[in-house]
């Protein structure tokens, strides 16, 4: 069966400094994984790597069996942790929703568009605040707003960037059962964060967490969860 993400040997360089070295990685499809490890260990690199987002130096990255500048139909997103122009223009929910359906739909939203909007806000549990300001929700809501953004896109892969960082703990919760969810209906979850953000981690079936040594030594990935815990090698040096 073809991964929802591969990478064999990948190798990612900056200035002839090897920053990830050799990685092999295998996620399969509806897998909700936890990608760990300390400030500056490698995770957002990584990530950047395995989205064709950095190049590499050697080896290879496949999302659902081709490259990553393949994806012309928004099976994959990255999930910010928030907007940067947030509270610029004023959008409501669905507006932003709606922008996940940009490259999918001609000049003006058509009956699908506005279906896939509903339905994202549905699977998020915020289709009542469809016409609220964005800015005037809670972090942990604009978070799911934004997941919601990709789903409405087609998303089936979605690469979360820290999703608790921020907000109480009742958001963290519902964010991470939110997640749980998708997971567990066929979506693929890659969460970047640090082991102290346990709630989502408790979600997740599994673990991989990278180990930063100095330059020239190196360093594991290791796996840990309860169900379809795939097999990871790495080294990492910093």
């Amino acid at each position: 069966m073809t991964a929802a993400v591969e990478a064999r040997g990948a190798t990612v360089a900056f200035d002839g400094v090897t920053v990830l070295d050799d990685i092999d990685l295998r996620i399969a499809a509806g897998e909700f994984v936890a990608l760990l490890g300390s400030n500056g260990a490698g995770k957002t690199t990584l990530v950047k790597a395995l989205l064709g987002l950095v190049p590499l130096a050697a080896g290879s990255v496949r999302l659902d069996g081709e490259p990553p500048e393949r994806d012309r139909d928004g099976a994959v997103a990255l999930v910010p942790q928030r907007l940067p122009a947030l509270g610029a223009v004023p959008m409501s929910v669905g507006e932003v929703v709606a922008a996940g359906r940009v490259g999918r739909r001609p000049r003006w939203p058509r009956a699908a568009d506005r279906a896939a909007v509903s339905r994202a806000l549905a699977d998020v549990g915020l289709s009542e605040r469809r016409r609220s300001r964005l800015d005037h929700l809670s972090g942990g809501q604009q978070r799911r707003v934004l997941i919601a953004r990709a789903l409405a896109g087609g998303a089936r892969t979605l690469f979360l960037d820290e999703p608790p960082a921020g907000v109480d703990a009742e958001s963290q919760r519902r964010l991470a059962d939110l997640l749980r969810r998708l997971s567990s209906a066929g979506a693929t979850i890659i969460r970047e964060g640090t082991a102290g953000q346990g709630l989502v981690l408790a979600r997740s079936n599994t673990t991989v967490t990278i180990y930063a040594q100095r330059i020239g030594s190196t360093a594991g990935i290791t796996t840990g969860g309860i169900t379809n815990v795939a097999s990871y090698v790495a080294r990492l040096f910093q």
